[in-house]
């Protein structure tokens, strides 16, 4: 296997991972690779940054009680929003609209969108909220 850092005409950054360079070359040549914020089909491998390992290891910050416990709340409304929330992707402006004008059943989602969109969203009255990625620091201790 070998992963690719990817990035579409629209500047999104992604990261795709393939057998070989032949079958990454095949797939798009295809038109099988898209960007999974705009669903663009332009894309491109661009350098990757790597890291090289040195004698020292790092080690994070511990994070204090009142932090780790913010965390913890964090990563379990994460884990709620993941696990009862349909994904949308990028359609989630869309999906909003349509639920908002009663084109399809009302329905928790979730996904992304471009400040563009979230600006339509706010004029339209849809209201909506920005769930941040949980801390990647184990809190379970």
């Amino acid at each position: 296997m070998i992963a690719y850092d990817l990035q579409c005409i629209n500047g999104h950054s992604f990261e795709g991972w393939f057998e070989d360079r032949k079958a990454y070359l095949d797939q798009k040549k295809k038109g099988l690779i898209t960007c999974p914020v705009c669903n663009d089909t332009s894309v491109d491998n661009v350098p990757s940054t790597f890291a090289i390992k040195s004698s020292q290891t790092f080690k994070p910050k511990a994070l204090s009680t009142e932090e780790a416990a913010l965390a913890k709340i964090g990563k379990e409304a994460y884990e709620f929003v993941e696990k009862n929330f349909d994904d949308v992707g990028c359609n989630f402006a869309k999906e909003a609209l349509k639920i908002h004008y009663g084109a399809t059943e009302p329905r928790n989602i979730r996904g992304v969108s471009t400040k563009e969109e979230e600006k339509t969203l706010k004029e339209e009255g849809i209201q909506f909220f920005k769930l941040p990625m949980p801390v990647t620091q184990d809190t379970d201790s």
